[in-house]
């Protein structure tokens, strides 16, 4: 576990269910890919990434030319938000978007304003109402993190239609790979000049350590975010992995369906046992309790039997917290405690 991880965690080095890693390895052809690179690291990574362009590309059917990479998408998402917003403008999110990209916007000066979500759920209408002059960037997870669940590629179709032009929609999409919508309709909007596009292999392609993310941009918004990207940060091997990772589609799908197995599962027995679980479209899911005092003796209760899973404090959530899909045991030993903790 990472120096932040160990940090933020008690001190606890062990498995997790907080960090929504995969529970799955990557594909070996990734890892054998990642090996060789290994002796090539006394040269620089390509820093146009022409072999990662050329595999996301293929995987995605976009255009490699619209594509920037970044060691992760919150790279991406910096640097995006870097280069369109600053002193005066707004960021304008939702009530649980990805908490980076308010500190994104902190760093640069920008306002971060939130749009209410209901029953966690992205509201459309409400983002539409929390507009004003000064907002630049629209930011959107979907599926959303930390709350697992998604609205229709619709939806985001129609906010689009409705934002001015000088509004940036960026559509974060790190859980992408976990939704069955076809991706191709949100996609299609960057040809406009006014959408971002962000993915990343740390979550279906179990590439975290690895820190490799992409997203589609127009010419105009890519020339804009490359003046401030340091495009040596996605390192040798990482490229190598990654783009054996999206040669392997196969080994990519298998992993999401075992993950949403377990997920399913576990989800649907903790609703029987009372709890309320939001659905979700990712490799994690929402716990809510009956107020932060069971939260939190839920979650102690958890990290004394060695899983630790992540209290939401930080989003407002007090009374939630949120499981990583892990290795089936582990999941099982937080089912029961989780089961047993609810009958007391």
């Amino acid at each position: 576990m990472s120096a932040f991880a160990l940090a933020n965690f008690g001190g606890y080095d062990g498995p997790t269910l907080a960090q929504n890693e995969s529970a799955f390895p990557p594909s070996p052809m990734a890892i054998a890919a990642g090996q060789d690179a290994i002796a090539r690291s006394h040269l620089y990574p390509d820093p146009d990434w022409t072999a990662l362009r050329g595999a996301i590309a293929q995987a995605y059917g976009v255009e490699r030319d619209m594509i920037l990479c970044g060691a992760g998408s919150m790279d991406l998402i910096n640097c995006t938000i870097a280069a369109f917003a600053g002193p005066g403008a707004e960021v304008l999110g939702t009530s649980y978007a990805y908490n980076f990209a308010a500190s994104a916007a902190a760093r640069v000066g920008a306002a971060y304003v939130k749009a209410a979500e209901y029953d966690f759920i992205v509201s459309i209408d409400s983002i539409l109402a929390a507009v004003t002059p000064a907002t630049r960037i629209v930011f959107v997870c979907n599926p959303g993190n930390p709350t697992g669940t998604r609205i229709r590629n619709s939806e985001l179709l129609r906010l689009r239609a409705a934002l001015r032009p000088d509004v940036l929609l960026m559509i974060d999409q790190a859980y992408g790979e976990f939704d069955d919508q076809d991706p191709g309709q949100i996609l299609a909007l960057v040809a406009r000049g006014d959408t971002v596009v962000l993915r990343t292999l740390s979550k279906a392609y179990g590439l975290a350590g690895a820190r490799v993310g992409w997203g589609l941009f127009a010419p105009s918004v890519a020339a804009q975010v490359r003046k401030i990207q340091n495009s040596n940060q996605v390192t040798t091997p990482s490229l190598a992995m990654a783009v054996a990772a999206l040669e392997d589609q196969a080994y990519m799908r298998e992993t999401v369906a075992r993950t949403a197995g377990i997920r399913d599962r576990f989800a649907q027995d903790l609703r029987s046992a009372g709890y309320h679980v939001p659905e979700s479209r990712a490799n994690f899911v929402l716990i809510r309790f009956a107020g932060a005092a069971a939260a939190e003796a839920v979650e102690k209760t958890l990290r004394g039997a060695g899983i630790i899973v992540r209290s939401l404090g930080g989003y407002g959530l007090t009374d939630c917290l949120r499981a990583t899909v892990g290795p089936q045991e582990m999941m099982d030993r937080a089912l029961r405690i989780l089961i047993d903790m609810r009958g007391d």
